[in-house]
């Protein structure tokens, strides 16, 4: 490898105290295989375990490898590779989970792939290891971004992914609130692709994501990438409206066929066209609502994050 290229890891922490010891461990033997300087950027995510205080440690214990960056509380794991990418200082990032579901010893692999002149690498988990809960909106989420941005990319859910600073530097420019790396970094680059990696199981901990976090991550994927939704709610209304007529005019007919007495005076069809609008009105002020608190959070033009304090590196 090229020995004037520098390679960043960004790894986001949240409550991963069992397997902080072994990620920073395998961090470096993989970085040290690749004879190139580096840095590993473990960004505190307002964890509520031991995992700030092993951060600090690793980065006193390994001056000039490890860095450390303590966030004031929870701002979620996109946030929290933001403030990752901020204090990076690499020609390549790589961002990496910290659950070692992925492992490290990918890295050189990703950075390797890098030096052939891509914006972009991004990762396909092999044999995933994970529940059917976690597959299927994953599934779906891919989908929806292929269809959405135009860019095909397998595997969009998996973390383990390398940018070149440009792309980084481009990245934090922009002051969305809800910003989903993989796609917002797609936007910007010119040449992107895959490569396949390991998938492991988690041994220690537990996953951060719950099925509602993940119907949340759905919603903010939808709302920040694109307006199809809308344009989606738009066409159902369409099709509601055409249905209400149909309904009508099938009614006019049944009266006139069978009389009045048919269907209880029309009393249950009044309600289930009722409940038909009603539910069609409900979904768009959903969706509606998505969008105008983007808008809300967006105007206010808060940082994304506080740090509280950065470790192995002065401010």
């Amino acid at each position: 490898m090229n020995q004037n290229t520098m390679a960043s890891i960004v790894i986001p922490v949240f409550n991963e105290q069992e397997n902080l010891s072994e990620l920073t461990r395998r961090c470096i033997a993989a970085c040290d295989g690749m004879h190139i300087p580096y840095e590993i950027i473990l960004i505190d995510d307002g964890s509520r375990d031991g995992s700030a205080r092993m951060i600090s440690d690793a980065a006193e214990t390994h001056g000039g490898k490890v860095v450390g960056v303590l966030l004031n509380r929870n701002y979620g794991q996109h946030a929290a590779v933001m403030a990752g990418f901020a204090h990076a200082k690499g020609d390549f990032i790589i961002t990496l989970d910290a659950d070692l579901q992925n492992p490290p010893e990918e890295i050189p692999n990703v950075v390797k792939k890098m030096l052939e002149g891509y914006d972009v690498v991004g990762t396909v988990r092999q044999d995933r290891q994970d529940s059917f809960l976690r597959t299927l909106p994953s599934r779906m989420v891919n989908k929806v971004v292929r269809k959405s941005t135009g860019v095909h990319m397998t595997d969009y859910g998996c973390m383990l992914r390398g940018y070149t600073r440009e792309i980084v530097e481009t990245m934090c420019q922009c002051r969305e609130r809800s910003t989903f790396i993989p796609v917002l970094a797609n936007t910007f680059a010119h040449k992107v692709t895959e490569i396949p990696v390991g998938h492991s199981e988690r041994t220690d901990g537990d996953s951060k994501y719950s099925f509602w976090k993940l119907i949340n991550l759905q919603f903010d994927l939808l709302t920040s990438i694109t307006t199809f939704p809308l344009r989606v709610l738009s066409v159902v209304g369409g099709l509601v409206a055409l249905a209400g007529i149909a309904l009508g005019v099938l009614i006019i007919v049944l009266r006139i066929l069978w009389g009045s007495a048919w269907a209880m005076e029309g009393v249950f069809t009044l309600f289930a066209i009722l409940f038909v609008f009603v539910g069609a009105q409900f979904v768009g002020l959903g969706l509606l609502g998505e969008y105008i608190g983007r808008i809300y959070h967006d105007v206010r033009d808060r940082p994304r994050y506080f740090v509280r304090q950065l470790v192995g590196r002065k401010l």
